[in-house]
């Protein structure tokens, strides 16, 4: 069964391959040293420090394969082919929260490239209102289910 490609921005992209160089490059060394340092202690059965080491070494390594796995199913999203009559992947979508009239801004981002962070406006098309949003259009109001209750938003603006 072929893997599910991973939708990535070109900014998306250029992060993923960072960190996988600093994990690779300079990470590895200092978890290493530490590894060094704490045997140096002595008996590793009661070695805090030498566990510590070890588990930091364990959850990078995963991120390297978290990250290498994303990399090999990566699929640049075309921007250039893309218009603003309906929200897509990478479309910038005002909104406005129909109950407060507050006004939001999201990027909507694919769901497996990490790129989501809601901190910074980009959610996931899979999120609630990610997925609510795919393929609409200006002036629709989309009702979603969220933690505090269903939200009604109305689509502002899409854009680039």
């Amino acid at each position: 069964m072929a893997a599910k490609p991973t939708m990535l921005t070109e900014e998306g992209l250029r992060k993923l391959e960072e960190e996988l160089e600093f994990l690779h490059n300079v990470k590895r060394k200092e978890i290493a040293e530490k590894i060094k340092v704490a045997r140096s202690y002595g008996d590793l059965s009661e070695n805090s420090e030498y566990d510590d080491a070890k588990n930091e070494q364990a959850i990078m390594e995963a991120r390297i394969t978290t990250i290498e796995a994303i990399l090999k199913t990566a699929v640049i999203i075309d921007e250039s082919n893309t218009s603003n009559d309906h929200v897509h992947l990478t479309s910038l979508v005002k909104v406005e929260m129909l109950k407060t009239g507050k006004q939001v801004e999201y990027r909507i981002v694919g769901s497996g490239s990490n790129e989501a962070n809601p901190r910074e406006g980009k959610i996931s098309d899979e999120s609630p209102i990610g997925k609510a949003l795919m393929d609409k259009s200006v002036g629709d109001v989309v009702e979603v289910e969220t933690p505090g209750g269903v939200v009604a938003l109305k689509v502002l603006e899409i854009s680039k």
